[in-house]
């Protein structure tokens, strides 16, 4: 599944420096991405000129540093970027003492230009990045919000390892929002085990609506989907 994921995007992401010179992608960062970013750093190698990659990332706890263990920017640092030298990385800081203007500052960034490309995961919960059920909006006007974390998602996070118990995960955190998703030019959407396999039926069998935000992907015609065994167990 990871290389697969792997393969895909590295023609994705040559192809678009080859026409214009220049790519911009979203990362998510998550125990999900392992095997796929693991992949990516090794296959791209001699295919991908990554200094002509901007990077971005999804979302990030609100008063955690990039230091801390759990923190996506650390994630990224650990899995990609030190192991590859991207053209420029633009971090959500989400130690910024004004978290309002972080997230204007963050839209500002992804709006600049095109997205070209978002390696993403699904969540347990059917969410893209901190788009949980109860705050997901297909409309959101921003391009980043601050959000209020739901206890499935934060449960996740416990289960995923990121955290020793539902107590240290943060309450809050800063995420793009579903539009820069529905407005990428390609998603590449990697989603293992068996704990998601209720969320990718949701996302490709159930209703397109917020009760799953990742339905969204369903509006996507440049959208590729792997699964493993596992999470695709419940699709019939």
């Amino acid at each position: 599944m990871g290389m697969a994921a792997a393969k895909h995007v590295i023609e994705i992401v040559s192809k678009q420096i080859s026409l214009t010179g220049a790519a911009r992608i979203i990362f998510a960062c998550a125990p999900s991405q392992d095997q796929f970013l693991e992949s990516l750093v090794s296959e791209s190698v001699g295919q991908i000129d990554w200094s002509k990659v901007t990077a971005f990332h999804m979302d990030e706890y609100i008063g955690l540093s990039a230091s801390h263990p759990a923190s996506f920017r650390n994630y990224l640092l650990q899995h990609l970027l030190s192991k590859i030298n991207v053209g420029r990385f633009h971090p959500i800081a989400g130690e910024a003492p004004d978290p309002a203007h972080e997230c204007a500052r963050y839209s500002k960034l992804i709006n600049e230009a095109p997205i070209d490309l978002i390696c993403l995961g699904i969540g347990e919960n059917g969410h893209l990045a901190f788009n949980d059920p109860p705050v997901a909006d297909f409309s959101d006007p921003e391009s980043a919000k601050i959000v209020q974390l739901d206890a499935i998602c934060r449960q996740q996070q416990v289960n995923d390892g990121c955290f020793s118990s539902l107590q240290e995960v943060p309450n809050n955190a800063i995420t793009l929002t579903l539009p820069v998703f529905r407005n990428a030019a390609h998603l590449s959407i990697v989603v293992p085990g068996e704990r998601k396999a209720q969320a990718v039926h949701s996302t490709c069998l159930g209703p397109v609506d917020t009760s799953c935000p990742a339905s969204i992907v369903r509006t996507r015609r440049e959208a590729v989907l792997f699964l493993d065994a596992a999470a695709a167990s419940l699709l019939r």
